[in-house]
């Protein structure tokens, strides 16, 4: 199988950190407070990149409008961090768990257990993407705290070559030929334990990613004001979650919430446009289809006008 160029050496996250050189001399409290101090590299990295983290998203939601998915790939922290984002979009956001699936250098088992040569594998990652028939209508995103990881930058060429549309997010450069249509790159510098990146480089890929698919979502219409309308009701807490919300947006009391709900099989968002619009669960849904899935269009609210 092929193997990509290693040339990690000059990378920043490699780096050791000027600040830290003495780490391992240091009183306990000591690592804790350098550490954390150290931590807000990541906040600043984050924030660099807005521009293409928002580019990205917008990416996303197009490719979920057009019925694609948004496939995530990457190994070790980085692919985990991927999986953690993907796994809470359908709780979270009511987004079918098939519209965002994830591939991962070793597999299922690199979840639990580290897998570190599994990432070299160009090979495996492009192998990965035609196992998922990744095609025009898909947003590909690889995530490698290096930006060459070959298992990532395989999958991306493939991707690509197929038709998807690719994106990388990472800590360093990528090379000049990665298959990327949008790059964010996190700034973050070197490591507190020097290449460590599930440190700094973690803490901003979780941040740029969190940042990634809340927009998305926003856009697909998953979301009303700050409120998470498509949550899965699934726990007590989730599903006392959705009654409130039919409570709140819906101007209704708990009782009239509850049977909405019970009518709507649970889903927040045709129980409140039910309440709101005097619908039964089928009209509600039939005009949530018309209005693009956004309660706001199929109440009729303003974008300008509090929702409630």
């Amino acid at each position: 199988m092929t193997r990509g160029p290693r040339g990690f050496a000059g990378l920043a996250t490699e780096r050791a950190h000027p600040r830290t050189r003495d780490l391992d001399v240091l009183p306990t409290r000591e690592i804790v407070r350098r550490s954390l101090r150290e931590s807000s590299a990541a906040f600043r990295a984050a924030n660099g990149a807005v521009r293409e983290i928002a580019a990205l998203a917008d990416l996303a939601a197009d490719a979920l409008r057009r019925g694609g998915r948004l496939v995530y790939v990457g190994a070790g922290t980085s692919g985990r961090l991927a999986l953690l984002d993907a796994v809470e979009l359908t709780p979270t956001f009511g987004l079918p768990r098939e519209k965002a699936p994830v591939v991962l250098a070793g597999g299922d088992d690199a979840v639990f257990r580290s897998r570190e040569g599994a990432e070299d594998l160009a090979e495996d990652g492009a192998a990965g993407m035609r196992t998922l028939q990744v095609g025009g209508r898909d947003l590909v995103v690889g995530v490698s705290a290096s930006g060459r990881t070959p298992f990532v930058l395989g999958a991306l060429a493939e991707a690509q070559r197929r038709g998807a549309t690719t994106g990388l997010v990472g800590c360093n450069a990528p090379p000049r030929d990665a298959a990327a249509d949008v790059i964010v790159l996190l700034r973050t510098g070197p490591e507190v334990l020097a290449g460590s990146t599930r440190m700094n480089a973690g803490t901003a890929t979780k941040l740029a990613l969190n940042a990634l698919s809340l927009a998305a979502m926003v856009r697909i219409g998953k979301v009303h004001g700050n409120r998470m309308v498509d949550v899965r009701a699934g726990s007590a807490k989730l599903r006392d979650r959705a009654l409130r919300l039919v409570e709140e947006i819906g101007c209704v009391d708990r009782r009239s919430a509850a049977a909405a709900l019970r009518a709507s099989t649970g889903h927040a968002k045709t129980a409140i446009l039910m309440v709101r619009r005097h619908l039964t669960a089928r009209e509600a849904r039939s005009l949530l289809h018309a209005r693009g899935d956004s309660l706001r269009a199929a109440l009729g609210v303003p974008s300008g006008a509090r929702s409630r």
